[in-house]
């Protein structure tokens, strides 16, 4: 029977522990060096391949050739051609008024009628005052024409002949004055119907049926306003005014374009008549007077409006919505989208602006898309996706 050494076997027990002591720690190096190589690996994954910024959305137009006005733009009011203040000619009782208020009227339509019986009256009497008159010139002419007959048979002294010659002048004076005054009632018994002197629209009534009128009133019966054509008043900076003239020596005819307050509205278009003869020396500006035809009475008196006088025309300049116009430090800009899908942030000279619409001048090619919506969230070489709008 083999005697076993309990030395050597507990020396044998510990080799072993001590051999699975560093077997564990060996492993253990080896998931911590594994897991620092994993982290790196990844790192250096990300690194290569990092997410991208995500794409702004934005909306893009292409710069397209355009024929572009150059205007001058100014503050102006709507003034009648013509403004009457419709009053009577005559004294008396205003019995009946045919106008309704704010209606069109004609040239030459009734207004109104005064109580016309006392002039109808004086007229009878001046026209029997000239039937008398003319019956004593007939029979003083009968008596000369006997008077130069006796006096060729020398039966009548010279004196009588002339004498009676002198009567039918004095005769024919008073018929004359005669005349004129019937003349004179029948004009103020026309006077009696107050007819319109122009074309336009009455505004409101100044005088109710029943009152006595006098030809001395200031204040009239009513008032009417022309507002066909129509024209506008409006102020240009002097440093205009060579400009204008050169074109209006030349007889160009010059548009002129009338807006609402806000600019948005187009009211109507028209012609400049002229330019006033001097500067207001308080403001620097001198005043034109343009006229528009107004059949659609969009223009109304003393209404305030935008003025644009067209001096020319850019022909086939390259235009963008005045949006795409960015403004900076180094002054004006657009993005302009390039071909990787990025934008580019380009400097352009803008030449004219035109509402809403702007000519450059350089820095921009007919077909480029710049944005113009979106340009706030916008960088020099920002990633975006476009959305193409027609413009």
């Amino acid at each position: 029977m083999t005697e076993t050494d309990p030395a050597g076997e507990e020396g044998r027990r510990s080799r072993a522990r001590l051999h699975r002591s560093w077997i564990a720690l060996l492993a253990l190096l080896l998931a911590a060096a594994a897991c620092v190589a994993w982290t790196r690996l990844e790192g250096a994954r990300t690194a290569r391949g990092a997410t991208p910024a995500p794409s702004v959305p934005v909306v893009v137009v292409p710069a397209r050739r355009q024929d572009v006005g150059v205007y001058l733009t100014g503050l102006g009011s709507v003034t009648p051609l013509n403004t009457v203040v419709v009053k009577s000619r005559v004294d008396g009782q205003l019995i009946d008024v045919r106008f309704r208020e704010g209606d069109p009227v004609r040239s030459g339509d009734l207004l109104a009628e005064i109580d016309s019986r006392p002039f109808a009256v004086q007229l009878t009497q001046a026209e029997g005052q000239l039937a008398r008159d003319q019956a004593l010139l007939e029979n003083a002419r009968l008596d000369l024409e006997r008077y130069q007959v006796l006096w060729s048979q020398d039966s009548a002294p010279r004196q009588q002949l002339d004498t009676q010659a002198s009567l039918v002048r004095q005769y024919e004076g008073t018929v004359k004055n005669d005349e004129g005054l019937v003349e004179s009632a029948r004009v103020n018994l026309a006077y009696c119907r107050i007819t319109s002197p122009i074309t336009g629209r009455v505004g409101l009534r100044l005088v109710d049926p029943g009152n006595i009128v006098h030809a001395a009133d200031t204040g009239g019966i009513v008032v009417i306003t022309q507002l066909t054509p129509i024209a506008v008043l409006f102020s240009l900076p002097e440093d205009s005014i060579p400009s204008v003239l050169e074109r209006l020596a030349r007889g160009a005819r010059l548009p002129v374009e009338a807006y609402d307050r806000e600019q948005r509205q187009r009211l109507s278009v028209g012609t400049l008549l002229t330019i006033d003869n001097q500067v207001d020396p308080t403001t620097g500006t001198v005043r034109l007077k343009a006229e528009f035809p107004n059949v659609d009475h969009a223009l109304f008196p003393n209404q305030f409006v935008n003025a644009r006088l067209r001096l020319d025309v850019k022909r086939g300049a390259t235009v963008v919505p005045a949006a795409a116009v960015q403004r900076g430090t180094g002054g004006a800009f657009v993005y302009v989208v390039q071909s990787e899908g990025t934008v580019a942030a380009r400097p352009v000279t803008v030449a004219i602006s035109d509402g809403d619409t702007v000519s450059i001048e350089k820095g921009l090619s007919v077909g480029e898309e710049v944005v113009v919506d979106g340009a706030e969230r916008l960088r020099d070489g920002s990633r975006v996706q476009a959305q193409v709008r027609s413009s």
